[in-house]
Parts: C-alpha cells; structure tokens; sequence
C-alpha cells in the first residue's frame, strides 16, 4: 500500500493534486481545500487544518449552514442505504450504525428529527472518539442546548473529524 502524500509534496504540487487529495476532508466541501491553498506552504499538517478550519470559521451563518447540512445523520436512512459519502460511511461503519436493529434505527430516526427540527441541521459527532452507547450520550444531552452552542459543537466536531481525515490523507513524515 502506498503511503499518502507528505506535506512537502502537497506544498509543492500543482494544485489539482492538492484538491486531489484534500478536497474530501469535509464533507461535500471541496472549496475548503481549494480556499486555504493560497496559505501554502503549511509548516505542518496543524497549520494546514488550521487554515482549513478559519475557512468555515470566516463563513456567515447561512453558509455555514449550507456545510452543516450537507452532513449525513447519524445511523440515518442514508446510512441504510448506503449513499453516504466513503469517508462518512467507514466512520459511521466504525459503530455498526448502519446495520442497527430495528427498533434501535427507530430511536436514532426520532432524535435525528427531534435535533434537525430543534436546530435546523443534522446532529454533528466525530463518531470515531465515541463508542455507541457515549454517542448516544452525546445526542441525548445536546438536544438541550441552545443553538448557538450547537453551531460551536457542529464546529468542534467537524474540526475533529476533518483532522482525523487529514491524518488519513496526509504523511506526517518525522
């Protein structure tokens, strides 16, 4: 198996292959990608998440939304179905949550509901620092929050999730 690129070489590369390689991080963002490509050279995989995450922390509330929206729910029907995005897919395969018992599914439907009409985005988890029960957790007690903290959480967690990508996409050579 190949190694991934390094970050020399994705300081160096044309820019196709930057996006090649970086424009999957954040789900259904590639402009991400293509908009912190002006801040090469990164001094390291940080830095480049860094300028990535200032991308959607510059962002005006109705596209912010538009990105958050643009995340799949956990164990929800696109999870069933198997149209999640490849990246999303093996997260949420991590807990199985695609393959939930029915009446498990049913409770997963319901808060996915209750969150998305309570906030008007999908509830948001870097389900890779969870077990099943500790997201359920998760999901349970934010619905109590109030939507500006939601957004801070949505943030947060795409944060984590986008660095765990950039750890699978990018070689932190020593």
């Amino acid at each position: 198996m190949d190694l991934p690129p390094t970050l020399a070489e994705l300081n160096s590369c044309p820019p196709e292959r930057f996006l090649a390689v970086l424009g999957t991080v954040f789900e259904h963002a590639p402009w991400v990608a293509e908009a912190a490509l002006p801040a090469r050279p990164f001094r390291s995989v940080d830095a480049l998440h860094a300028a990535m995450m200032a991308v959607l922390q510059a962002l005006p509330e109705p596209a912010l939304l538009e990105l958050l929206r643009g995340h799949p729910e956990l164990a929800g029907s696109a999870a069933r179905a198997g149209t999640m995005t490849a990246d999303s897919a093996d997260e949420q395969g991590s807990l199985a949550l695609q393959a939930l018992a029915a009446d498990e599914a049913a409770q997963w439907d319901a808060l996915n509901t209750a969150y998305r009409e309570r906030f008007g985005f999908p509830f948001i988890l870097c389900i890779r620092r969870h077990d099943r029960a500790s997201a359920l957790q998760a999901f349970l007690q934010r619905l109590h929050n109030t939507r500006d903290t939601e957004l801070r959480h949505a943030l947060d967690e795409i944060a984590a999730i986008s660095r765990l990508r950039l750890a699978q996409r990018v070689h932190e050579a020593a």
